[in-house]
């Protein structure tokens, strides 16, 4: 757990108590601070009975607080915590920002922090596993893993690395990143924004707007170009464009990291890397074993020469474009026909093919799912051989039916996952274990698979 002494004596109000803010209240009260926590949910608040002051923040006198903590889910331009706080000049900060503030008392270390549209998640795991493949003490958090204040302290010369959404960098203000990456800007959440793409992106751009001089930010050129995201960041910053990074090989050596949008998460985790004094030898090496994250692109199996990948966190056609695009066709294989087979539908978030269309002459066959599978069949059937299969299941069944040795069944939906999964991690679940039932690799999924009891 991280703690520290610059909150001993003081007085935080903690709004929610799911993981990170549970996290939260105990590296408080560990630190010796007064916390006045709040849930909705009654078993959220029963860990902390008689440990601290149970109340609603937004009913209490905030006078003397030094701070409210809350999650970053709090929609603040909506939200009443935040004008509540502010008639009583108390901030209102996230997990991030107590930790930026008790960096100060840890061991000698280095912060790399990522943001983006797309891209952020594997982006932190690939610079944490290249780090780890190098022996440096390392520990991601943020957005991904465990909230970063449940954590051990890192031994000197650790670092940590920190995926960042635009909702914690609201919630942050001193987080001095040694390495600031910024991957992309597209348009994305803007409720929480007034419906402002300007907003959001200048929210963005605070994580550079935070470092101090000599520090290196790492930043798409059509971020910078388009956006002006350097322009609040101190004009003393080393900048890196992503895309001019050299890469210390080829993609093809990386099996876990293909298509264009990987290309840009890798080069934005080797020149981090290269800051934080790693070889090329060294990256490549952990470039090289990566395996990628849960739902991303993610390598199932492969079964008869047929490769299954999972990328059910493709939930719009700006997502799913990169994967279509990243098995083009091989004048090696099947003599340079189209290889994939495409599982697509769900429930649908826009209408139309959208950026996928550019990358149709990689599909040998779409195979439609869920509620948006009738609408998928009728925009492909011009363009790709089209089987509406409805289920994961009967897709996945006649996927295999028709592949052949060299090509990809790649589940890459397009579309949200509430007509038939709780999640996107479900759908993705749901995937593998069908796959491993249909090629007999798990016989329990087998079994699973028949009797209903599926994921």
């Amino acid at each position: 757990m991280i703690t520290s002494s610059a909150f001993h004596g003081k007085k935080y109000a903690v709004l929610g108590l799911a993981r990170s803010g549970a996290a939260t209240v105990e590296a408080l009260l560990a630190s010796g601070a007064q916390v006045l926590a709040w849930d909705r949910q009654d078993n959220a608040r029963v860990p902390f009975e008689g440990r601290c002051e149970l109340a609603d923040p937004l009913e209490m006198d905030l006078t003397g607080f030094d701070g409210v903590v809350v999650s970053p889910g709090v929609p603040l331009n909506t939200h009443p915590v935040k004008p509540h706080a502010e008639r009583f000049g108390v901030p209102v900060i996230g997990d991030i920002e107590l930790f930026a503030q008790a960096r100060a008392e840890l061991p000698p270390h280095k912060v790399v922090g990522i943001s983006g549209t797309n891209g952020k998640s594997t982006t932190t795991a690939l610079v944490h596993h290249i780090l780890k493949t190098a022996g440096v003490p390392t520990t991601m958090g943020g957005n991904i893993g465990l909230p970063i204040l449940a954590q051990d302290p890192l031994p000197e010369g650790g670092v940590y690395v920190l995926e960042l959404s635009s909702y914690q960098i609201d919630l942050t203000f001193s987080l001095d990143c040694d390495v600031a990456v910024l991957l992309n800007i597209t348009p994305d959440h803007l409720d929480r924004y007034d419906g402002s793409f300007e907003k959001y992106a200048a929210s963005k751009a605070r994580l550079f707007e935070m470092q101090s001089a000599q520090r290196l930010a790492v930043v798409e050129y059509a971020a910078e170009a388009d956006l002006d995201v350097l322009d609040g960041a101190s004009e003393q910053l080393s900048i890196q464009f992503i895309d001019k990074v050299d890469l210390p090989s080829g993609q093809n050596d990386w099996p876990s990291l293909q298509g264009p949008h990987n290309l840009q998460n890798t080069q934005a985790a080797v020149v981090a890397c290269r800051a934080l004094g790693l070889t090329d030898v060294v990256i490549g090496e952990g470039l090289r074993t990566f395996t990628g994250l849960p739902h991303r692109m993610e390598r199932v199996t492969t079964h008869n020469g047929v490769l299954f990948v999972n990328d059910s966190k493709a939930t719009n056609t700006d997502s799913a474009a990169p994967a279509l695009a990243a098995f083009p066709p091989d004048p090696a294989i099947n003599n340079g026909a189209p290889r994939i087979h495409w599982i697509v539908g769900g429930l649908p978030k826009e209408d139309g093919l959208g950026a996928t269309e550019a990358h149709l002459a990689n599909v040998k066959a779409a195979y439609t799912i869920g509620e948006a599978g009738p609408r998928f069949a009728e925009l492909l059937a011009p363009h790709v051989h089209v089987e509406r299969a409805e289920m994961m299941c009967e897709a996945v069944t006649r996927a295999i039916a028709r592949a052949r040795p060299g090509e990809v069944v790649l589940l890459s939906p397009a579309c949200a996952s509430f007509d038939q999964f709780r999640d996107y991690e479900a759908r993705g679940a749901h995937f593998r274990q069908v796959v491993a039932a249909l090629t007999g690799s798990d016989e329990e999924a087998l079994e699973a698979l028949a009797t209903g009891e599926t994921a």
